[in-house]
């Protein structure tokens, strides 16, 4: 059954996290971007507090635990999707943010031998040396747009790297392994740390109430935040989660398509190119 089930999940799951980006451009441009994610980050930590309440799940006993996975949630929420929000909202388009977010395996290739002791392999080197120049690709193709000007490109690169720094934070953290506890404390953390950040560079919040906006925060809320986290300690607690890094290529294809689909964002020759490259550097990072 594993076997079956692994493998469509696995796909599922990265469809779920590439669809993230069109709910998240219609949100960041209807109200200032961090105020937008400290609601759906509240939200969704009150829900999975809830959720694990119920189940009775173990949360960490140590103060210097919480403090460790409140430090997660901090890199891998409030910073990776509070700056990609920020460029989103100054016009970098869903799809070009899905392909710059998913040169996160790239990224931590490159910094994985020095701090986490993986070996740089040939493969390695040249699927990073693709993934990038897949990026920088997409960026002179669309030069002369607002679509994907090098200050949001980076951005949003700069998010992808907090989120990196949050995969080698837990991959060292001794404390509770939990992921439902661990999750909790990561988005009501992300939730808090960004209400000061929010309020000094945008004032109170505010919003443009529109069907478009609701369904978006609840799409974002519910199906990302805590249904796709609950796939993914599916995946994990059966071992199946490696299945979803030999996916993880499709990221950007689903990003670019959802972005053509439901924004009417514009798809040429340069961005399949550059797709294409992001993609089988990827796939070379991921060999062993």
């Amino acid at each position: 059954m594993l076997r079956r089930l692994g493998s469509p999940l696995a796909v599922l799951y990265v469809l779920l996290w590439a669809s993230a980006y069109v709910p998240s451009k219609i949100g960041a441009t209807a109200m200032p971007p961090l105020w937008f994610l400290v609601g759906r980050f509240l939200a969704a930590g009150v829900l999975m507090a809830a959720l694990a309440l119920v189940l009775k799940r173990p949360f960490p006993r140590r103060p210097n635990d919480w403090l460790a996975y409140a430090a997660l949630g901090v890199f891998a929420n409030a910073a990776y999707l509070g700056l990609t929000y920020a460029a989103l909202s100054r016009g970098l388009a869903a799809g070009i943010a899905s392909i710059v977010a998913s040169t996160n395996p790239l990224i931590l290739a490159l910094i994985a031998p020095r701090l986490l002791g993986e070996p740089l392999t040939r493969n390695k080197l040249l699927g990073m040396l693709l993934g990038f120049g897949g990026v920088v690709g997409v960026m002179l193709a669309r030069t002369g747009t607002e679509t994907a000007r090098p200050e949001d490109v980076g951005l949003a690169l700069l998010g992808v790297t907090a989120n990196v720094a949050s995969t080698i934070l837990f991959k060292r953290a001794q404390g509770s392994n939990d992921l439902l506890a661990i999750n909790t404390i990561q988005l009501l953390a992300a939730g808090l740390v960004l209400i000061p950040a929010a309020t000094l560079i945008y004032g109170g919040p505010r919003v443009e109430l529109s069907s478009a906006v609701v369904a978006s925060f609840l799409y974002l809320v519910l199906i990302l935040s805590v249904g796709a986290s609950l796939l993914w300690f599916w995946l994990l607690s059966r071992g199946a989660a490696s299945r979803v890094s030999a996916f993880y290529f499709l990221t950007p294809i689903f990003g670019i398509f959802f972005g053509a689909l439901f924004l009417g964002e514009s798809v040429g020759p340069g961005d399949g190119i550059g797709l294409v490259a992001v993609a089988l550097g990827i796939v070379l990072v991921q060999r062993n």
